[in-house]
């Protein structure tokens, strides 16, 4: 009993025990916080804070540059405040506080905190004021603290800010950031900027050795401090000299620039043109059908990813993939229709053809009016397709053009493999080269015209899906690319694949090259008389078609 009487006693001494350390750790968290505010950090941040009310906006500046230094996670949070116009200062007692107007006072936050402290009338605070030349100093600050986040083009506006505040004091800043900068596109901006830098510097050979060095940079900063030191009489001679050499150099290199991306766009303007006109070089060497719906079928297919898109309006980043074959199967269906109800009794007769699918195309596009309405729709881009890839600086292509171009290579190659792979493919090309022979070998002329023109009204339809990410969509959409489908049809060679394909790059880059020196119009004109001129001396385009039929 003795015993275990002492044991219950020891247990109550150490619950005591307990109890009192509890007591005690709960009196120390209470009281963290008052300590935390009188922290060394923080009472150092706050020393510069108060500061910032200085009588001189020279002394402004400095305490600004300080706080900054200091690395206080508010600090940038005051600079921005300050640069906003919303630091104050009570008038009793002095102490800085962030203020917004409201009604006939201000609400008041404490700064270290950032937590409600209360409201005064108008008087009760006085604006801690900044002139121009400060608020390009806190810009080049505050551009400084924002040099470490996280965002690669929050870092490259910030080292923009700091180039436009002018403050050559940032030179280090940026020059440090630099060595520890892994990021490419941040790295660049960092070198531009550090130019900028020391083309205002006050030593001639520094300047010279950053003109020399920027014979290369299209930096539009550094292009601009070069033409103004070329055309300065107050600067020396080997300076402007350097200068205009520097420009020379740039614009021939904007030249080159410019001629691969005018080439890129005239490949691309060229895969645009080989996917409308690749579907019409099949029914017209099979079929000889001249038919005049072809740029409908390929509205149908921009319209058809108007309507994916409605319909999967949360999956915009996937609806083009589900556009493509949807596209494809709807002009398709469509232009087996025209064929079994118009133009298969047509055949033989061209220009009945050409007038019947050319009143098709009427009836497609009125009829697209009243579904849709005669306004323009517009389709949303996916974001993979958004943007431009950079391949240097100063060089840039659009994405959804390259994506276009990849495309029509694909298409081209897969519909190559149909004809050359598969019996239909035979069959097609049995009958387009002599159609009397296939049938009486046995090939069914009829299923192969069927499925000869739904294949081309389906490649047609693809083609719409990729015209809906370069143009708004609208019933004249095919309207377009109707004659420019023809001419590459017509000048690559009648039913031949490979000649659609050469023809319909060849007149995007003449087109695009062209265009800058004579003009849209005039371009079109120009490859139109050289087409016909071509006609004259080869009447069966670049690939003849090869075969009986095209000896008759």
């Amino acid at each position: 009993m003795a015993t275990l009487s002492g044991r219950l006693a020891e247990v109550a001494c150490a619950s005591m025990r307990t109890v009192t350390v509890l007591v005690l750790a709960m009196c120390a968290l209470a009281a963290e916080p008052a300590r935390a505010a009188e922290s060394p950090g923080d009472q150092v941040f706050a020393e510069a804070v108060r500061a910032l009310n200085a009588r001189s906006f020279e002394l402004k500046r400095e305490a600004a540059t300080h706080l900054a230094q200091l690395g206080h996670p508010r600090g940038i949070v005051v600079l921005e405040r300050m640069l906003a116009g919303q630091l104050y200062a009570k008038r009793q007692g002095g102490e800085l506080v962030f203020a917004e107007k409201e009604g006939r006072g201000f609400v008041l936050t404490n700064l270290m905190t950032g937590e409600p402290a209360g409201e005064v009338k108008r008087r009760g605070v006085k604006k801690v004021s900044v002139n121009n030349s400060l608020r390009r100093t806190l810009r080049g600050l505050i551009a400084g603290l924002r040099l470490y986040t996280a965002d690669p083009e929050a870092r490259i506006a910030a080292i923009n800010d700091i180039v436009a505040a002018g403050d050559s004091a940032m030179r280090k800043v940026l020059a440090a950031r630099m060595e520890t900068e892994q990021h490419a596109d941040v790295l660049r901006a960092l070198a531009d900027a550090i130019i900028v830098f020391e083309l205002d510097s006050d030593d001639d050979t520094v300047r010279l050795a950053a003109i020399r060095a920027s014979d290369r940079n299209l930096s539009a900063q550094v292009r601009q401090k070069l033409t103004v030191i070329a055309g300065d009489e107050s600067e020396p001679d080997a300076l402007r000299v350097a200068a205009r050499e520097a420009l020379t150099a740039i614009e021939r290199l904007v030249s080159r620039y410019e001629l691969v991306e005018t080439l890129f766009f005239g490949l691309s303007l060229g895969s645009i043109l080989v996917l409308a006109a690749i579907g019409l070089s099949i029914t017209f060497g099979v079929m000889g059908v001249i038919n005049m719906a072809h740029g409908e079928l390929i509205m149908i297919g921009a319209y058809t990813t108007y309507v994916v898109q409605l319909l999967l309006p949360d999956a915009i980043e996937y609806s083009l993939l589900v556009a493509v074959p949807a596209a494809f199967v709807v002009a398709g269906l469509t232009g087996i229709a025209i064929e079994r109800t118009i133009i298969r009794f047509l055949y033989g007769r061209p220009l009945e053809t050409l007038l019947a699918t050319f009143g098709v195309s009427l009836v497609l596009q009125q009829a697209v009016r009243s579904i849709f309405s005669p306004l323009n729709r517009s389709v949303a881009t996916p974001e993979w397709m958004s943007g431009s890839l950079t391949v240097v600086e100063g060089l840039s292509v659009t994405y959804n053009r390259l994506y276009i171009f990849v495309f029509a290579i694909l298409v081209f190659m897969a519909l190559v493999m149909v004809l050359r792979g598969t019996r239909l493919g035979l069959e097609v090309r049995a009958v387009t080269q002599n159609r009397e022979m296939a049938r009486a070998m046995g090939i069914n002329c009829t299923t192969v015209d069927v499925l000869t023109f739904g294949l081309g009204a389906g490649i047609a339809g693809v083609a719409g899906v990729a015209l809906s990410q370069l143009t708004n969509v609208g019933p004249n959409l095919g309207q377009g690319y109707i004659v420019d489908s023809f001419m590459v049809v017509v000048f690559g060679g009648v039913g031949n694949l490979w000649g659609t394909l050469v023809a319909g790059l060849s007149l995007g880059l003449v087109n695009k090259v062209l265009e800058p020196m004579a003009g849209a119009v005039v371009a079109k004109i120009l490859v139109l008389i050289f087409i016909i001129l071509f006609i004259q001396k080869r009447p069966r385009g670049l690939f003849p078609q090869k075969g009986r039929a095209a000896e008759g």
